[in-house]
């Protein structure tokens, strides 16, 4: 209010007068309607002006082939990689091994090249190009000007190269984002090829779990139940058994029983259970928790289960205990 009463005391020497600026009263809005009045029968317009200026139409964006590009100088020497990626996914890797001397800036534009070849090939029609390459992507995009003499030829047949697709962009991405060129100039950098030599494509796959957990090893080891079967059927002791060990394979044969070739344990209400070996108890535990119809339960739950089924095995719970481990998501997400 100071600043106005000075201000409004300036103007005061030219004949000047402050009006401060007030809102619009509704009075003035009802005298407006009441001057220019609307007859009964117009009709209402309910589209708004210009309403399709902020609107946003939902394009779907059909995929594009995408190409990551990388280039790599090192004591070993050069390489070139580039990684043709299509709309469903699939990765076409291209390297090749620079085997003549150049300088770190040509070496990046001739991973582009490389890629953009492999990509003409594929007759590919719209392409997305990524590099981490700041020097390739600029220049190519006419942001930066070429100085280096060594480097005009090249970006003229990189835009030569560029003129064979109906649509074709050039974004630069960080090397964190572009480690899968960059791993293919690296490794062709720094391997030993000569002439003629072919190099098959590399497949690579997705270890879910350690390599042993897919052994499959056949072994002929007796199963645990041996030595009370056989003591049972002939009422003899291995010949490797002592004294303690006698009393203790006696004291056991005292909670199994023997039904022809089939051997069954006493359990403490009187059900007889099936003794069976470690591939069937693997091929039971699969079954009983791991199928369409499995309650995902934990490890104890799932011991009694088979139980419960007439399955028995000396380490039927701690076997269970494991066999859940390798499905911890199940027990997170269980119904």
């Amino acid at each position: 209010m100071r600043n106005i009463a000075k201000w409004r005391c300036q103007l005061r020497e030219y004949d000047i007068e402050y009006v401060s600026r007030t809102s619009v009263k509704v009075q003035a809005i009802t005298y407006h309607l009441a001057e220019f009045p609307i007859n009964d029968d117009t009709l209402i317009n309910a589209d708004f002006l210009n309403e399709g200026i902020l609107r946003v139409d939902d394009e779907k964006d059909e995929p594009t082939w995408k190409m990551y590009f990388d280039g790599v100088v090192n004591s070993a020497g050069s390489g070139v990689g580039a990684v043709l990626i299509s709309p469903d996914g699939r990765h076409y890797p291209v390297a090749a091994k620079v085997d003549f001397s150049c300088t770190n800036n040509v070496v990046e534009y001739e991973p582009c090249i490389l890629g953009l070849r492999a990509a003409i090939d594929f007759k590919v029609k719209e392409l997305e190009v990524f590099g981490d390459s700041m020097l390739t992507i600029f220049q190519t995009l006419e942001q930066w000007k070429i100085k280096d003499a060594k480097l005009v030829p090249y970006h003229e047949y990189l835009e030569e190269l560029a003129k064979s697709f109906e649509k074709i962009s050039f974004t630069y991405t960080p090397r964190t984002k572009n480690q899968f060129a960059d791993a293919l100039a690296t490794l062709a950098s720094m391997a030993s090829i000569t002439e003629g030599n072919l190099i098959e494509p590399l497949e690579i796959r997705i270890a879910k779990g350690p390599a042993h957990c897919n052994a499959i090893e056949a072994t002929n080891a007796k199963p645990w139940y041996e030595d009370i079967k056989h003591l049972l059927q002939t009422g003899q002791y291995p010949p490797f058994a002592d004294c303690r060990d006698r009393k203790t394979l006696k004291r056991l044969a005292m909670h199994y029983f023997l039904s022809g070739e089939t051997l069954y344990r006493r359990s403490f209400d009187a059900t007889l259970l099936r003794c069976i070996d470690i591939h069937e108890s693997q091929r039971l535990m699969e079954e009983v928790y791991g199928g369409s119809c499995g309650p995902h339960m934990n490890g104890l739950m799932l011991a009694k289960k088979l139980m419960c089924l007439g399955y028995y095995w000396s380490t039927v719970e701690t076997d269970c205990l494991k066999h859940i481990r390798h499905y911890h998501r199940c027990q997170v997400y269980a119904d």
